[in-house]
Parts: structure tokens; C-alpha cells; sequence
């Protein structure tokens, strides 16, 4: 029984401090963007993170990936994950509130459930489907008093795209073999997005318009050792030891840190609406997690 489900005490830490950490990059990047041209600043983070997380995986006795089968589901993660979903999700915060790019991300784990199931027979079952409709509409209850007026639709589409890439990237961990430790692969593919961000810095940005603040060179520290490295480890460690419905599931944590963060950090507004939201989104995840999906056929 362990075997097959994992203690849920342990699946739902690592979830908790994974979502935790990550619904604080959209605050911090929405500093980052005030300041920064999106896509160069990230090409920039993910070229430094990967130089960092590369040199410990190193020490760690990790290997280089050898191979185009190693190098495949590393590249496509590299471009899916960075390169267009954070990439998107940097550029769409200079139009958008941060708190509502966290939720817009919170939407993910209904695509990843529907895609495992079309591409991978990746069966979600009657509770699992039940679980991840309650998070999904906790998302749509606290989103809902976030998208009325003043909202700009070109920096929600991006932020929709953004959430549609990180839904590939999450399939192609879970089914990547890439024949070294998940630290290493957290290097490699952080190198592929910096390199994938790089030509599109050049085509659509002015890549001299940084204004360096303390502010700004404390948030990009931030984001690099903690969403960069931490975070991106802690959710590749979670994605190989449940399924992607269970996984992705804590992203519907997203809205009730993410929307925290931005009333902490960036005085964005809080109500006390979003209460009932946070209860389904809460036991959504637990349903989710406590239960286990049919077999595959």
C-alpha cells in the first residue's frame, strides 16, 4: 500500500512548501518587471540558476544527461517550463495584477488531468474528478471579484498560454527518463529556457532598460535559489512521487498564497470573500490526494 500511495503526510509538506514558495515568485516578479524588460531578465535568472544548480549537482556526483533521449524531455521542459511559461507569465504581469496571474496558474491541474488522460491513458477516476472540480472552483470563486473591469486581455492570454505550457512541462517530468538526479535536470533545463529567452529579449525588447535597485537586486536573488532552484526541485520531487492530477492539484494553492503575497508585498486588495474559495480549494487537495486513480486500461 506505501508503495503505491506515499505517505500523505509527506506529499502534502512538500506541496505545501513547494506552493509556497512559488506563489511568491509572481509578487517578487511583478518588482522584477516594474524595473526589468521580462524576457531578458529571464534569460538572465535562468542562465545564473542554472550555473549554481549545475555546480551542486556536479558535487552531488550527478552526471551530465548523455543522449537526445536524455536531451529531449529536457529540452522540451526547458522551453515549456521557462522559456513560455515563466517567460509569459513575467511579460503578462506588466499588465496584469500579480494575484491574478497566481490563479490564472492555479487552473493548470484540470488541463494536466485532461491531457494525462487523452495522451497517456492516465485514468483520474469519479473521486479524483470530483476533488480537482472543487479546487477548480475555489479558484473561480476567489477569481471572480479579480477579473471584473480593468483587466488587460492581452496580458491575460499570455497568462493563459503560460498555464497551457506548464501543463506539457508537468507531463514531460512525469514521463521524461533523464538518466541523471533531478537536481541536474533542474540545471539543464534551466539553461535550455535562458538560452530559449534570449531571442525573443532580442526581437521584442529593449535588453538595455534595466534600472537596478536594492529592491530589484533583492528580488532576483530571491528568485533565483528560491522559485528558481527550490521550488522547481521540490515540485519535479513531487510530480515523480504521485501522479500529475495529485501534484498539480497543489497549484490550486496558488490563489490563496499568491493573492497573500500580493496584499502583503504589493497592497493588492483582499476580501473576505475569498474565504469559502480557500475551503474548496483546501479540500479539493485533500480529496485528491487521498485517493487513488483507477488502472490504466
Amino acid at each position: 500500500m506505501a508503495a503505491v500511495q506515499p505517505a500523505l503526510w509527506l506529499t502534502v509538506l512538500i506541496g505545501v512548501v513547494f506552493a509556497l514558495i512559488w506563489s511568491s515568485a509572481f509578487s517578487v516578479a511583478k518588482i522584477l518587471v516594474a524595473h526589468t524588460p521580462p524576457f531578458s531578465i529571464s534569460a538572465v535568472r535562468f542562465l545564473i540558476a542554472a550555473m549554481i544548480a549545475g555546480a551542486l549537482a556536479l558535487s552531488l556526483g550527478q552526471r551530465f544527461p548523455r543522449g537526445w533521449a536524455a536531451w529531449r524531455p529536457i529540452i522540451l521542459l526547458g522551453l515549456c517550463q521557462n522559456t513560455f511559461y515563466l517567460g509569459l507569465f513575467f511579460t503578462a504581469m506588466t499588465t496584469i495584477p500579480a494575484g491574478l496571474a497566481a490563479i490564472v496558474a492555479s487552473a493548470m491541474p484540470l488541463i494536466v488531468a485532461a491531457l494525462a488522460s487523452a495522451l497517456f491513458a492516465e485514468r483520474v477516476g469519479a473521486v479524483k474528478t470530483v476533488g480537482l472540480l472543487m479546487g477548480f472552483g475555489g479558484v473561480v470563486w476567489i477569481m471572480g471579484t479579480r477579473v471584473a473591469g480593468g483587466i488587460d486581455p492581452v496580458g491575460l492570454s499570455l497568462a493563459v498560454l503560460g498555464v497551457m505550457a506548464l501543463s506539457v512541462a508537468t507531463l514531460t517530468i512525469k514521463r521524461g527518463d533523464f538518466g541523471t538526479g533531478l537536481l541536474m535536470v533542474v540545471a539543464c533545463q534551466m539553461l535550455v529556457g535562458g538560452l530559449g529567452c534570449i531571442p525573443l529579449a532580442l526581437a521584442f525588447e529593449d535588453v538595455t532598460a534595466f534600472h537596478i535597485t536594492t529592491e530589484v537586486v533583492f528580488a532576483f536573488t530571491y528568485q533565483v535559489f528560491f522559485p528558481g532552484i527550490l521550488a522547481t526541485l521540490l515540485w519535479f520531487t513531487l510530480v515523480k512521487r504521485v501522479s500529475t492530477a495529485g501534484a498539480s492539484a497543489f497549484h490550486f494553492l496558488n490563489p490563496i498564497f499568491g493573492v497573500g503575497f500580493a496584499f502583503v508585498l504589493l497592497s493588492e486588495p483582499l476580501s473576505a470573500w475569498d474565504a469559502a474559495g480557500v475551503t474548496l480549494v483546501a479540500l479539493g487537495i485533500l480529496v485528491v490526494n487521498r485517493s487513488r486513480a483507477a488502472p490504466a486500461s
